[in-house]
């Protein structure tokens, strides 16, 4: 009689385990779970400014690669990712991982100590004075240079002085912009550097040259240092592009590197604003730096009008017209842009953001000047991608003002968050371009994606003749055609076969793109001792 009792409590407590463990099952089943990587990369180097001392390190010089001079493509972009429409769970969240995954270094390090050989500053033979010419970027790769001509022609350089004349009007003086006492204490063991001329040479008869462009070794040694034979001070009436990319001798070179990337370290002021920047966009998460080249000036100077309307075209036009030292005045549009030599649009960028896979939730910093047009023609991008981001939004009126008016201080700021972005994507391969990407190769191989305009017009051009449409074809051929322009190591490229004379050394990839070999060395793998 008590077993009969007793059944049917038995079967109801068999019941109850079996619906627990079935609840329980259900929810296991149906409970993703997504494992988000870190929001950072780990860095070889973390502080942009601050480069690894010369013992840390062993070094193996470059021996057959050198001459290889393409990108590898990392092996996460073997195969086309999903696009951003297609990611979901735990698949998606590893190709969103690709997306800012950065290409191998392959163990390339910073290797810019002269060799043993190298002695301190000689006598002086006399000064020179430098007069920097373009925007901050052209100004930066001048300046480095003429560090190392005043080594070649035993000079002592004097502080160079900032272009004031330039389309931007900026009033700024080196120390505004560049730590001066800084950028003297690092090179004291290269080049002697005074703030000013000695007074009992300010009124001294000076000789103004406008130094050839792209020049070697011979050029400084026997044509510009024999001026000091008549003069005690010379002056460098430009400075851009007036040293040679290559064949220099590896101690020169290898200085051109602990100037710009060690010794012309930006002012404590505009370095602390930058840095603020980087860590108000590190609230978002990783980012995209987007060099958005859309501004007035280099609309007016390419003569890029797609998508403009034609009042705008006329007044950018004027523009060119009106600035003098624009030699080249007439300009086919059309052409210009099927050649590739048009910054994207913003609605470009963000077909093109868009087909790489980058999720609509992305940040992007907008490292740009004024955008012309203003939202009429930022307004495609923004639908895209809303968290559109720059220094006016992320900092208070009042801790702008100090740079406002102040071109190349602002510029500064907007190369400090690129330069430290997650991933650098420029529209155009301008100067600021080419600087940020050279610094990205130098600390690291920072992930830095080189849009292929050409190849992108022609694409772009098919969507708006309705032969192509936004989706996975799309998708697939843009992400091919960037397989290897993602910021990889390889050697610096030369001259255009079959080009002469200063075409030859125009087609050259610049120094300061890409200072692999002459600054960057293969770290030895550590000896593997083999067991006994």
């Amino acid at each position: 009689m008590q077993r009969r009792r007793l059944r049917p409590l038995f079967l109801l407590r068999k019941m109850l385990t079996f619906t627990i463990c079935a609840i329980g099952l259900v929810a296991l089943l149906s409970f993703h779970v997504h494992v988000f990587p870190s929001s950072t990369v780990p860095n070889l180097f973390p502080d942009p400014y601050k480069l690894p001392t010369q013992h840390e390190f062993k070094y193996q010089r470059f021996g057959t690669e050198r001459r290889w001079t393409r990108e590898l493509a990392p092996p996460h972009l073997s195969k086309a990712p999903q696009s951003s429409l297609q990611l979901a769970g735990a698949s998606g969240t590893l190709e969103l991982y690709k997306l800012w995954k950065p290409p191998s270094n392959r163990d390339f390090v910073p290797c810019i100590k002269p060799s043993a050989n190298y002695t301190t500053p000689v006598e002086s033979r006399g000064y020179l004075l430098v007069h920097s010419n373009g925007g901050l970027n052209q100004m930066r790769a001048g300046i480095c240079d003429m560090v190392a001509v005043a080594r070649i022609i035993d000079a002592t350089l004097v502080i160079p002085e900032l272009d004031k004349q330039s389309f931007w009007q900026d009033s700024s003086n080196f120390s505004d912009v560049f730590d001066e006492d800084h950028f003297m204490n690092a090179l004291a063991n290269d080049v002697k550097v005074v703030k000013k001329l000695p007074k009992e040479l300010a009124t001294a008869t000076k000789v103004v040259k406008h130094f050839r462009s792209w020049s070697g070794l011979d050029y400084y040694q026997e044509e510009i240092a024999s001026l000091y034979e008549d003069y005690q001070v010379i002056r460098a009436a430009k400075s851009d592009s007036r040293l040679a990319n290559n064949n220099l001798p590896p101690n020169i070179q290898k200085l051109r590197c602990r100037a710009c990337y060690e010794a012309l370290r930006f002012s404590p002021r505009i370095e602390a604003m930058g840095k603020l920047l980087v860590d108000r966009m590190r609230d978002f998460g990783r980012y995209i730096a987007l060099h958005l080249r859309y501004e007035k000036d280099m609309l007016a100077f390419s003569g890029c009008t797609h998508d403009l309307s034609s009042a705008e075209a006329d007044e950018l036009e004027m523009i060119r017209e009106n600035t003098a030292h624009w030699k080249i005045k007439d300009i086919n549009s059309g052409e210009q842009r099927s050649k590739g030599y048009c910054p994207l649009t913003p609605k470009e960028v963000g077909i093109f953001l868009t087909a790489l896979g980058y999720p609509s939730n992305t940040p992007i910093y907008i490292a740009a000047g004024e955008i012309y047009g203003g939202d009429s023609h930022m307004a495609d991008l923004r639908s895209r991608y809303p968290i559109l981001m720059s220094k006016e939004k992320l900092a208070s009126v009042e801790e702008l003002e100090p740079f406002i008016d102040h071109a190349s201080q602002l510029a500064a700021l907007d190369y400090i968050v690129s330069v430290e972005s997650d991933v650098f994507i420029p529209s155009y391969s301008g100067n600021m371009a080419r600087a940020v990407e050279g610094h990205r190769r130098f600390l690291g191989h920072r992930k830095t994606i080189a849009p292929d305009r050409k190849a992108l017009v022609r694409l772009f051009d098919k969507i708006e003749r309705g032969t192509l449409k936004e989706g996975r074809n799309l998708s697939n051929r843009i992400i091919e055609i960037h397989r290897r322009r993602q910021g990889s190591p390889r050697k610096r490229k030369g001259p255009i076969s079959g080009t002469r004379g200063m075409d030859r050394f125009r087609s050259e990839e610049a120094f300061y793109v890409n200072p692999l070999p002459d600054c960057l060395c293969q770290r030895e793998s550590p000896n593997i001792t083999p067991r006994s």
